[in-house]
């Protein structure tokens, strides 16, 4: 068996061993179990089946990790990913209407066009015709909505018809227990300890549970069934002019975050030789795009790599083992949708905020000296949110990048693929 798994995985050529993968597997599913509470959540607000989208969340994420794990060879855990499945649900379903089997069919799309780019030279021209700063833009704008979605569904900032937004009543008991969540996780990552918000989100649900905020349903049970949301995709709806930005949207911020997650992990995991290369890095990126096409089959927004990998491979995870562990983690947890039931929303808006800040992180690396570039990557990040659209802020921010390059006489250095991109984008606010 052992010899097996060294042959399969090459433990010894890279300086592990068994017991230090499925430790390292077990740490990056403590930090990322999270998804499994807060996705079903979050999608379930669209009409979908929350148990069927709990099961949903684990088996994709489960497939996912094990793709990546014996293709790959990466210890990298895959989920559902956060800010994406927000704006599935908040902007593409809640604010332009359309029904969740649409929108799935819309992110097949994107997943279909994903795989295309990772398998051909495209990925690296879209890649590196999109500045920098627009890219880290993307990211960070995907960070604000994320945290605005968390304020919001915590109580924490409320509707208020002077000022639009103020902030929420701390008397109540909701509102107290999502900022106490917040605080909680906060407290526990500057203590390094691993799983913070996990938890965190299990004791806001405890504390509501001694409280009678919620009633107890038990902890394991036998899995929901997963057929109200299993191949309901509508992909012949999703090929419409209208879906166009929609499509884009997923995809770029999905192949932008997926890109720098697996930059990142590859470089805490020594995978970059000499000459700068990534062992196996276009097997990763295949890996990652299929698994945002399988993901849509059980219910799921894109499923990408998650940057809390990071926490397993200096665990010393330094292979596939790793991510096989993870996908082992996930599979079982489809026996805890009754825990999954009673999670309140208010104990993962804690999670949703600290997540944002998390990816806020991103915009220490943007460039303030080049206002051409500045000024639209602010724009991305500032309009995202309050647009409560990640459409329609990379939108804006995109033809302000072509209007500020051109008015400063610098329309040379604009590349074909921004070209390409504004075009679509101008179009959605002129036809669309």
């Amino acid at each position: 068996m052992i010899d097996m798994l060294d042959n399969v995985f090459k433990l010894n050529i890279n300086g592990t061993n068994i017991k230090k993968e499925i430790l390292a597997g077990f740490t990056t599913f403590i930090t990322m179990s999270y998804i499994i509470f807060v996705n079903p959540q979050i999608m379930s607000t669209t009409g979908m089946d929350f148990g069927a989208v709990f099961v949903g969340t684990c088996l994709a994420a489960s497939i996912a990790c094990f793709i990546m794990g014996f293709v790959a060879n990466w210890p990298v855990g895959l989920a559902p990913g956060m800010g994406l499945n927000a704006f599935f649900t908040y902007s593409v379903v809640g604010e332009m209407g359309y029904s969740w089997e649409t929108a799935l069919g819309a992110v097949f799309l994107s997943g279909i066009l994903f795989f295309i780019m990772s398998v051909t030279p495209l990925r690296k021209w879209m890649i590196d015709s999109i500045p920098t700063n627009l890219r880290i833009a993307m990211a960070s704008g995907v960070g604000f909505f994320i945290g605005f979605i968390g304020l919001k569904n915590g109580g924490i900032i409320i509707s208020n018809d002077a000022t639009f937004l103020s902030l929420g009543d701390f008397s109540n008991i909701e509102t107290l227990l999502s900022a106490l969540g917040f605080l909680l996780i906060a407290i526990l990552t500057i203590r390094n300890i691993k799983g913070s918000i996990i938890i965190s989100i299990l004791v806001i649900t405890l504390i509501s549970l001694t409280s009678g905020l919620v009633e107890f349903n038990g902890v394991i049970s036998y899995p929901p069934s997963l057929s109200p949301v299993f191949l309901k995709l509508d992909i012949i709806g999703a090929i419409d002019i209208t879906m166009i930005s929609i499509i884009a949207s997923f995809l770029f911020v999905n192949l932008f975050d997926t890109t720098g997650t697996l930059f990142g992990v590859a470089t805490r995991a020594n995978f970059i030789d000499e000459k700068g290369n990534i062992s196996n890095l276009d097997k990763a990126l295949k890996c990652d795009s299929s698994t945002s096409i399988i993901g849509t089959f059980f219910g799921c927004a894109p499923v990408t790599s998650y940057v809390e990998s990071s926490s397993g491979i200096e665990s010393g995870g330094r292979t596939g083992l790793t991510a096989i562990t993870i996908g082992f983690l996930f599979l079982f947890s489809i026996f805890l949708s009754p825990l999954a039931s009673i999670v309140p929303s208010y104990a993962t808006s804690g999670a949703l905020i600290y997540v944002s800040f998390l990816i806020l992180s991103g915009l220490q690396k943007l460039d303030w000296t080049d206002l051409s570039e500045l000024i639209p990557s602010l724009i991305i990040v500032v309009m995202i949110p309050l647009t409560f659209s990640i459409a329609d802020g990379i939108s804006l921010g995109f033809i302000a990048f072509i209007v500020m390059k051109i008015a400063s006489g610098n329309i040379k250095t604009i590349s074909s693929g921004s070209w390409f991109l504004t075009l679509i984008f101008v179009s959605k606010f002129i036809f669309l």
